[in-house]
């Protein structure tokens, strides 16, 4: 591959913490020019546009109380106009890599080549002033994302109707709910035009809607031909927007390779929770002002929490809630995705015991049931969420809560029959057919 064709190149990227010691940041600067003096190799490889590392040659991972090693020796490649997925449990390093390739952190050893301008969304809304106006912030913050005021001035009008407060655009940030603080701050940074776009979960912000606007863009800096690295725990919009995904475990490279590949190893493996998730801290489980989920699980019909389903067997969606505020008709529902992120149906729950009742404050367990012989072969993606009714106001929605994999049998029972080829389509029902016959008199 030609280095032109070449916007990334990670080679032997490590990263090492040492709980308890601060970097040596100058606060003054005189400070500043002086380390520069003092360092001025070090530092000029950190002003560089192509910069490279490679002040460790031979790194020791010995590990001891005091020292984290957040990556080991990380290599890859990313062509020019290419869509790369990182994925990986928390911790296993997938921002601290980001913030070396943004050069917001130096590694401890190895090389990283960047070719092209870049800009990174790691931390929507950083620089928003709580005193000044949305309007004085979208300036402020795109300032700060590297904007020149000339192409703020061209995008301004796209950028606030993008965010949705065309309304409050005058009014102090300090006045702003925090979804509309992430709206605005999202807005400016996706309207960027660098070659090179650095995006680390970004999509965990804002409502459902929002989130499909914001993968939508997303869609729409790909397919302009920017190159763009994504680092997300939402699996389908992963597999949507990357052709190529890396999975990361404890600093390393564990596979590389297509998306649904690499995203079904994730899954399958104990790096990811697959078939239940649980939320014991209620501080940190979703919630709104009227109820919080603490739990999904996929089981079987006979009870069991399950990762794998037989296609021929029903699947039974668990979603656990607590009501906080009594006296609103609520209605839990799911999104369901499969692998290549394609939304294959909604179900609400249409339990007639609470159907149009009000409900008293306490848990609750809803459980929807799929049928056998419905789902096609491969991993489905199982969204949570919860709205009440008039009004309608949205509790919580968590992406990619669960997933199972779904696995066609060869027996001859099912939808495939004897065929032993390839089915397309998103479902596979098992149809009745009947037959005619007339033979010939």
């Amino acid at each position: 591959m030609s280095s032109k064709d070449i916007a990334i190149r990670a080679e032997n990227i490590s990263k090492r913490y040492r709980i308890g010691l601060k970097e040596q940041v100058q606060d003054s600067l005189g400070g500043t020019i002086l380390d520069f003096i003092r360092s001025p190799l070090k530092n000029y490889r950190k002003y560089r546009s192509l910069y490279k590392f490679d002040d460790i040659k031979d790194i020791s991972f010995t590990e001891s109380a005091d020292i984290i090693w957040a990556l080991r020796d990380v290599s890859f490649t990313v062509e020019r106009g290419e869509v790369l997925g990182i994925i990986g449990r928390n911790g296993a390093g997938k921002s601290t890599l980001l913030k070396i390739l943004a050069k917001i952190t130096d590694p401890t050893g190895g090389l990283a080549e960047i070719h092209g301008r870049i800009s990174s969304l790691l931390e929507v809304g950083t620089g928003f002033h709580p005193e000044l106006t949305g309007r004085e912030n979208i300036y402020l913050n795109g300032t700060i994302l590297g904007m020149r005021k000339s192409e703020i001035d061209e995008k301004f009008d796209e950028i606030v109707d993008f965010s949705g407060v065309e309304k409050f655009i005058d009014t102090p940030v300090k006045r702003y709910s925090s979804g509309m603080s992430v709206r605005v701050a999202f807005a400016v940074a996706a309207h960027l035009e660098p070659e090179i776009l650095i995006i680390d979960e970004v999509l965990a912000v804002g409502d459902a809607r929002f989130q499909k606007k914001c993968l939508k863009k997303m869609q729409d800096v790909g397919r302009a031909g920017r190159t763009v690295l994504f680092v997300s725990h939402n699996m389908s919009a992963v597999a949507r927007l990357c052709s190529r995904t890396i999975l990361l475990e404890e600093g390393q490279v564990l596979k590389d390779g297509p998306s649904r590949d690499v995203i079904s190893a994730y899954l399958g493996s104990e790096t990811g929770t697959i078939g239940e998730r649980v939320w014991p801290d209620p501080l940190k489980a979703p919630a709104g002002e009227v109820c919080r989920l603490r739990a999904v699980r996929v089981r079987s019909e006979d009870g069991q929490i399950i990762e794998t389903v037989d296609i021929r067997r029903p699947v039974r969606l668990e979603m656990e809630f607590e009501v906080l505020k009594p006296g609103y008709m609520l209605m839990p529902h799911y999104n369901i995705l499969n692998e290549e992120g394609i939304e294959l149906f909604s179900a609400h729950d249409l339990d007639p015991e609470w159907r149009g009742r009000h409900r008293p404050a306490g848990r609750y367990v809803s459980t929807a049931w799929a049928p056998g012989n419905f789902f096609a072969e491969g991993t489905i993606f199982v969204a949570a969420a919860m709205i009440t009714l008039e009004p309608n106001i949205p509790q919580f929605y968590e992406s990619d809560a669960v997933a199972f994999h779904v696995v066609d049998s060869l027996e001859g029972d099912s939808a495939r029959g004897d065929w032993r080829g390839r089915m397309s389509g998103v479902v596979r029902p098992m149809l009745k057919w009947t037959t005619e016959f007339y033979p010939q008199d």
